[in-house]
C-alpha cells in the first residue's frame, strides 16, 4: 500500500501540474470565474443541485407522503357536512284530500361525524351528531327542528378480505424500502459525478499527450527534413514522419473538441454557469483495507433495498392469495347503530335535544357464491400460481444478489494492484519513449522503433488515469451494493430532515 501511495502521488502530482498549466492557457476561451475541483467537491455539487439529486428528492418525498397518507387512514378523522340551504317549491295535498296546495319551503342541516378504521379487523366506526331545520313558506310560516344528539354506527365485514392487515404488514416495507433506494441513488450520483469528472480529466490528459506529440513530431520533421537535404534518410521517410505530423495536428484539434464536450458534460450534470473555470485536481486513490466477500454480502442483505423488496413482494402475491379465496366464499357484512334522536318537530331551537328517543339498528347482510362457473375458483389457482412465480422469481433474485456483490468485491480488492501496474508501466513507457527519441536523434533506429514508442507511452498514460478512474468508480460502486462505508466503518444513513418540504 506505501509502494502505491508513493506511486499514486508521483503521477497525480504532474497530472496536476498539467492541468493547473492547461487551465491557465485555455481561460480565454473557457472563461473568467473559476476555482480549484477536487472530486469531493464535485461528488458535493452533485448530490446538492445535480438532476439526479432533485430526482431522488422527489421520489423518496413521494414515497413519503404515501406512508403519512397509510399512517393517517388509521387515525380519526373528523369531518362537518352541511346543507346551507336547500330551497323547493311542491305541490302537496291537503289533509281533506280534495284539494292540492303549493308550498314552498327551505332546508338547512348540519352534521358532524367522528371516524375511524379499524386495523385489526378491517371494520369502521363513526360518532356522529346532526341537526336539521325546516321552513315552511306558507300561511302562516312555521319553522320546525329536528336532530341526532349521538349516533354510533359500526360497519364490519365478516370471512372477507382484511385490507387493513395486509396494509400494515406491507406499507412499512414500502417505505423503509424508499429510504434504502433513495441511500442508493445518493450513492449513483457518487459514481455519475465521478464518471463526468474523470472524464473531462480523461479528456485534458489525452490533450497533454496529444501537444506533446505534436511538439515532438515537429522537431523530428525538422531533423528529417535536414537528414533527408543531406541525404542520409530516404523520401519515404521524410513522408512518414511528416504525415505523422499532420496526424499529430488533427489529433489536437479533436482533443480540443473532447475537453468541450466532456467538459459541457461536468458542468451540465453539476449545474454550474458555463461562464465559471474549473481546474480539476486529480485525487489519491481511495484508501481501504481488503474487504472480505463474505462479509459485504452480508451487510448487502440486512442494508439493501433489495431485501426488503423481496419480502414485500411475498407478502404481496400473499395477500392476492387471501383476496382471491375470501372472494370465493361465504362473508357477511355487520352493520350496527345506537344512538338518540329527537322526537319529530320541535318549534323551538332550545328544545331540540329534550327527551330525545333511543335509536337501535342491526343488519346482518350475506353474500354466497353458488353458481360462478368455477371463475371463483379459476382466480385462486391463478393467485396461487402467482405466489408460486414469484418465491421462484426471488429464490433466483437472491443467488444473482449475492453473486453480484461478491464478484463485485473481488474486482475491488484487485484494484490497487491494477492502480500500481497502471502507475507503474506510465513510468516506464515515458521513460522508455525518452531514450527511443534520442537514439533515433543519434540516427541508432528508425522511425518505426519511434512510433511504437510512442504509442506505448500514450496508451499507457490514458491507462493509468483510466485505472484511477476505475478505482473511484469501483469504490462508490461497492458503497452503493452494500450501504455500508468501509472507511469509516459503519451504515450509510441519511438525516431525512435534509429533504425538503417533508412536513
Amino acid at each position: 500500500m506505501n509502494v502505491l501511495k508513493s506511486i499514486g502521488r508521483v503521477r497525480i502530482v504532474s497530472i496536476n501540474c498539467f492541468v493547473l498549466l492547461l487551465s491557465i492557457l485555455t481561460l480565454p476561451v473557457f472563461g473568467q470565474v473559476g476555482g480549484m475541483l477536487t472530486l469531493e467537491e464535485a461528488v458535493k455539487i452533485a448530490l446538492r443541485q445535480s438532476p439526479d439529486a432533485l430526482t431522488a428528492m422527489h421520489h423518496f418525498r413521494s414515497n413519503y407522503w404515501q406512508y403519512r397518507n397509510y399512517e393517517a387512514e388509521l387515525m380519526p378523522h373528523l369531518s362537518m357536512a352541511g346543507v346551507l340551504p336547500s330551497l323547493s317549491k311542491d305541490v302537496i295535498i291537503s289533509q281533506e284530500g280534495d284539494r292540492f296546495i303549493p308550498v314552498n319551503y327551505s332546508q338547512y342541516s348540519v352534521d358532524m361525524s367522528l371516524s375511524k378504521n379499524i386495523g385489526l379487523t378491517g371494520g369502521r366506526i363513526s360518532l356522529k351528531s346532526g341537526l336539521q331545520r325546516l321552513d315552511v313558506f306558507a300561511d302562516p310560516e312555521t319553522t320546525s327542528y329536528s336532530s341526532v344528539p349521538i349516533n354510533i354506527e359500526l360497519t364490519q365485514p365478516l370471512f372477507g378480505f382484511n385490507e387493513f392487515r395486509w396494509k400494515k404488514k406491507i406499507e412499512p416495507l414500502q417505505y423503509n424500502e424508499a429510504q434504502r433506494r433513495y441511500l442508493e441513488q445518493v450513492e449513483q450520483i457518487r459514481m455519475n459525478a465521478s464518471n463526468v469528472f474523470f472524464g473531462l480529466l480523461n479528456a485534458q490528459i489525452r490533450l497533454k499527450i496529444q501537444m506533446t506529440n505534436l511538439a515532438n513530431n515537429d522537431t523530428l520533421y525538422q531533423i528529417a527534413r535536414g537528414r533527408y537535404n543531406i541525404g542520409t534518410i530516404a523520401e519515404n521517410e521524410l513522408l512518414q514522419i511528416e504525415l505523422s505530423l499532420l496526424n499529430a495536428k488533427a489529433a489536437v484539434e479533436q482533443a480540443k473538441l473532447d475537453i468541450n464536450v466532456s467538459r459541457f458534460n461536468l458542468f451540465s450534470y453539476l449545474r454550474i454557469p458555463e461562464d465559471h473555470n474549473l481546474i480539476l485536481v486529480a485525487p489519491d486513490p481511495p484508501q481501504f483495507k481488503p474487504i472480505d466477500a463474505q462479509v459485504a454480502i452480508a451487510y448487502a442483505r440486512d442494508h439493501r433495498s433489495e431485501s426488503l423488496e423481496f419480502e414485500r413482494r411475498m407478502i404481496e402475491a400473499q395477500s392476492g392469495v387471501n383476496m382471491a379465496k375470501s372472494e370465493n366464499r361465504f362473508s357477511a357484512m355487520l352493520n350496527a347503530a345506537y344512538g338518540l334522536r329527537s322526537k319529530p318537530i320541535y318549534f323551538q331551537l332550545k328544545d331540540v335535544y329534550l327527551d330525545p328517543n333511543e335509536l337501535q339498528q342491526l343488519s346482518i347482510g350475506i353474500n354466497v357464491p353458488i353458481l360462478d362457473w368455477g371463475a371463483g375458483k379459476g382466480k385462486v389457482k391463478l393467485a396461487e400460481s402467482q405466489l408460486e412465480l414469484e418465491r421462484t422469481s426471488i429464490q433466483q433474485s437472491r443467488i444473482d444478489f449475492d453473486q453480484e456483490v461478491f464478484i463485485k468485491v473481488m474486482k475491488f480488492n484487485m484494484q490497487p494492484t491494477q492502480f500500481a501496474i497502471a502507475a507503474k508501466s506510465d513510468t516506464v513507457a515515458l521513460k522508455r519513449y525518452e531514450v527511443t527519441k534520442q537514439r533515433y536523434y543519434i540516427g541508432k533506429i528508425g522511425i518505426t522503433d519511434l512510433n511504437i514508442a510512442q504509442t506505448e507511452k500514450d496508451n499507457a498514460q490514458q491507462s493509468y488515469i483510466s485505472a484511477l478512474s476505475t478505482f473511484w468508480n469501483s469504490y462508490f460502486e461497492i458503497r452503493k451494493l452494500t450501504l455500508y462505508d468501509f472507511a469509516t466503518d459503519r451504515p450509510i444513513t441519511f438525516d431525512i430532515n435534509e429533504i425538503p418540504e417533508l412536513e
